[in-house]
């Protein structure tokens, strides 16, 4: 019967307090979902400690001091996955951003623009991550010679493109990109 005692209360207090602590939430955190998760928090304490919430009056200014804690511990946490989040974008901007732009990379770069994305996704499977035809077959769910033909394409498509970018560089560049492939 204890536990049933102890449920009728809970919801009573939840009916009287949501709305304030709701409130409350809302008017404190920078978006409603962030809100949703303090007053879930709170109730899911209030529900875990009903023993100790206090009746009436008491037992909203407890709830009140309870959505206090779990805000501060929301904030603290958000923080440290915002640091995290900039460390990491540092990291990896510092790990695989190109480096400056100097004349022929400028030619290279506007010839990849003139790409469509496939043709794009194709240079860099090969050229990037140093994918073989089977590789890039295997992570575009195609065939070895539709890979292998696709990627002779994207490279002739290339090779015309740096041309017009940069008819000097063409040369130079486009050569290791349409070689033949072997195996």
């Amino acid at each position: 019967m204890h536990e049933q005692d102890d449920r009728s209360r809970f919801e009573s207090v939840y009916r009287r307090t949501y709305e304030q602590i709701l409130g409350y939430a809302v008017r404190r955190c920078s978006s409603p979902e962030d809100a949703a998760d303090v007053v879930a928090e709170t109730y899911v304490i209030a529900w875990r400690r009903i023993d100790e919430l206090p009746e009436g009056e008491a037992g909203k200014l407890w709830l009140y001091g309870v959505a206090r804690r779990v805000l501060a511990n929301h904030r603290r946490s958000e923080r440290r996955r915002l640091t995290r989040h900039a460390e990491l974008t540092t990291e990896i901007e510092h790990l695989y951003t190109a480096p400056p732009q100097h004349g022929e990379q400028a030619g290279v770069d506007e010839a990849m623009d003139m790409l469509s994305d496939g043709d794009r996704e194709l240079l860099a499977l090969a050229l990037w991550e140093g994918l073989d035809p089977g590789e890039i077959a295997t992570v575009l769910d195609c065939s070895r010679n539709a890979a292998r033909i696709r990627l002779h394409r994207a490279r002739k498509r290339f090779a015309k493109a740096l041309e017009k970018t940069r008819p000097s560089v063409a040369g130079y560049v486009a050569r290791p990109l349409v070689k033949k492939e072997s195996g």
